[in-house]
């Protein structure tokens, strides 16, 4: 893996704003990562700077080691969990090109 490449996956889980949510998958197709598991990589080595918490897995829930941690400071931000489990559906984050996207498709 590149600086380069590092770099654009710290920026991406910078950006996820408080009160929101995405996935490994989320940041890597964002950044252009060849992997989830690289992001989850990324972070475990090099993330205590960043808003760690807000990321989570594919089925909206935090990695098990994580677990109590990461629910307690979403809670605190207004992200509120159906036992283990985030509803995406309700706090995923959208990047700025997604909105964008979206909202071109609108017309």
């Amino acid at each position: 893996m590149d600086d380069e490449l590092h770099e654009r996956v710290r920026e991406v889980i910078a950006g996820v704003p408080a009160g929101k949510v995405a996935t490994y998958g989320d940041i890597a197709a964002i950044a252009g990562a060849p992997s989830p598991r690289l992001v989850g990589r990324i972070l475990a080595e090099d993330g205590h700077d960043l808003p760690w918490h807000r990321i989570l897995r594919a089925n909206g829930t935090p990695a098990p080691h994580l677990q109590h941690e990461q629910l307690e400071r979403l809670r605190a931000e207004g992200v509120l969990a159906d036992g283990e489990r985030v509803n995406l559906r309700v706090y995923r984050w959208r990047s700025p090109q997604e909105e964008e996207e979206a909202e071109a498709g609108l017309f």
